[in-house]
This record gives C-alpha cells, structure tokens and sequence, in this order.
C-alpha cells in the first residue's frame, strides 16, 4: 500500500542515516534516484529535494510503498532471492511515480478568471529501500521523497489531485510488482479480493509476521546477517494454517472489474484506472493498464488532476459486459512498444 506523509521541514536525517543494512548485497545502496541525482547519503543533496514556495509550509511529501505482506515475507522465506525482489519493488515503485507525475500533478493556476490545474513535473526525486520494521520483521517498502513545488512554477502542487489518485497508483504500484516479481523470479504471486498470495508460501506466515508493532518499538539497525538468522529461527515457530490454490493464469478478470464499482455514487477515471489494476490478479505493467483505459475511453484520456467528468455504471463496467476487454487489452511488456515500455520502466 502506499502512505502519503507531509513533509514541514527539510530534516532528512531519519532517512539518511538509515543505511538499511538488513539489505546489504541485495540491492547497490539504500538511496537512489529516480529524477535528478546526487549522493543520497548527503543530507544537503537528499533535503534539496524539500522544495517550496515561501506562502506554503508544506515543503513536500513522504510517499511510502509497502510491499503486501505476502511479498515482504518472501525477504524472510527465500532470503537467497531477496535481490530480485528489491529490484522488482523498485521497478513497481517507478511505475506508480510514473503515474502520479501524468496524472495527479497539477498546480493551482488562474488564468483569465478561470481556475485550472496546469501539468507540471517533479524537478527531483529520491527514494530508500527498507526490509524491516521496528519489530524486526521482514517489511519491503520505499520511502520516496517529493517537494511540494515542481520543477518550473512558483506555487505547490495540488495536494487534493494527489491523494485522489493515490488509490489508484496504489492498486498499480501493487499490479507491477505482482508482474515483476512473476516475469523475474520462480515465485508465483496473484491478487485476490484486493490481497496478495504466493504460491507455495503458508499463510501462517502472515500471523508470525504481521506487520506492525503496537509498541512502536525504538528504531534498531540489523546488519543483513542478523536479519536473516533471526528470521530462520522466527520460522521455527510457524503455525501451519495451509497454502492457497492460485486462480486459473488469466490476465484479467472481468467479474472483480465490474463488481469493483459495486455501490459507487461518483466514478471518475482514477477509479477505472484501480478497478483494472485490481482485476489483473497476475499483475500488470503500470503504463498498460492506463492504456486500456485510454483505449476503452479515447475521451478521457487527457484528464489529469482533480477529474470533473463523472462516468456512469454502464461506462465503467462496459469492458466486462461486452467482452471489448480483451482484444483491447496491452498487459504483457511484449505487447507494449518499446519506446513506451521504457517509459514506463
């Protein structure tokens, strides 16, 4: 899932000072860049990021993406494959960035009376890589720093565009690397009820590491061979509850799209965008689904920001009940061109 934390201030110490030793040899370095560059061990260059205007205190945001449970378990299950998934995560973290700059990034501008939301681009970016929370459990996730003004404008973005979208980017962020780590490695994850499995994997583990800690324990710092030993002997105290049987390989399951929109009052593009994502229960690249849309709706496909055009039930669920999905459909790499997939990469 992803979080969306506000940033007041440019103390980036917390994160920078975390080298995520728990990850040693799994990935180059805790920091890296996914617009701009600099040593995202330096302070100076990681605060940079913190841009503003001087009538906001918003100096920009936290985005965090956690890996689901079942993923961040495989950094425990098969620690030997714990590069792979880093690599994938970061992959799926680029395509929700991707996302979020077309489609939520706007900025407040009037212009001849009328109020508008104007495209605009992140000047930088940079993100950190974690395997594990304060209880010491196996927890993939990215901190992923943002400013509030773009590159090129005066005022901040529009903090409302963003959090409309930001299920949307979720449920993509959560289909890439379902798609990843599927096309990379031998695991075999899929989606079910908006919740990920892994083949293979007992679904006891979810009760031996669960995720949070309700003391909010101190920070603590592993280094990766300690990480790893405590989580093989945490294994031995595994309550057996059984794997789950994955669904038939299809790309795209029609009946979760169209019971995704199941008592809406408002459907808007960034819903259609959620409900696709959703129903690719083996993943999807980010820029496809946003093609499919655009393909099934070529009227819609410019919007961005806070989306004023309402869709009604019938528009929404129309893929599914006409069986267009399909054929319209771009899921794998192989489908999509290359100059768009690197785009998306």
């Amino acid at each position: 899932m992803i979080r969306l934390l506000v940033r007041k201030s440019q103390d980036v110490s917390y994160l920078v000072r975390d080298r995520a030793q728990e990850l040693d040899g799994c990935r180059d370095a805790a920091g890296w860049w996914w617009r701009g560059s600099g040593d995202a061990a330096s302070e100076r260059d990681v605060a940079a990021v913190l841009r503003t205007s001087p009538r906001s205190s918003v100096t920009g945001y936290d985005l965090v993406f956690a890996a689901p449970r079942a993923v961040s378990i495989l950094l425990a299950v098969d620690p030997e494959s714990s590069g792979a998934l880093v690599e994938a995560q970061r992959r799926a973290v680029g395509g929700a960035l991707d996302y979020l700059e077309r489609r939520a990034l706007v900025v407040p501008v009037t212009r001849d009376g009328e109020r508008f939301g104007a495209s605009a681009a992140w000047e930088r970016v940079v993100g950190f890589t974690h395997g594990i929370n304060r209880a010491g459990e196996p927890h993939l996730h990215d901190h992923v720093l943002v400013g509030a003004r773009p590159a090129q404008h005066r005022g901040v973005l529009d903090s409302r565009a963003l959090r409309v979208h930001l299920p949307a980017a979720d449920a993509l962020y959560r289909a890439a690397l379902r798609f990843e780590i599927n096309a990379t490695s031998s695991w075999r994850v899929w989606s079910r009820g908006g919740r990920e499995h892994v083949a293979g994997v007992d679904e006891g583990y979810r009760a031996l590491w669960p995720g949070h800690d309700d003391r909010r324990a101190p920070k603590q710092h592993w280094s990766r061979e300690a990480a790893v030993a405590r989580w093989r002997s945490e294994r031995e105290n595994l309550w057996p509850i059984g794997t789950l049987e994955p669904p038939p390989a299809t790309d795209w399951d029609a009946h979760a799209y169209a019971a995704a929109f199941e008592g809406a009052l408002t459907i808007h593009r960034a819903d259609l965008v959620r409900a696709w994502a959703d129903a690719s229960p083996y993943g999807a690249a980010p820029g496809a689904v946003d093609r499919a849309i655009d393909l099934q709706h070529p009227g819609r496909r410019f919007e961005r920001g806070l989306s004023r055009y309402q869709f009604t039930l019938d528009q929404a669920r129309s893929p599914a009940l006409t069986g267009r999905a399909r054929p319209a459909l771009p899921q794998r790499s192989r489908d999509i061109g290359r100059e768009e997939w690197s785009r998306v990469r």
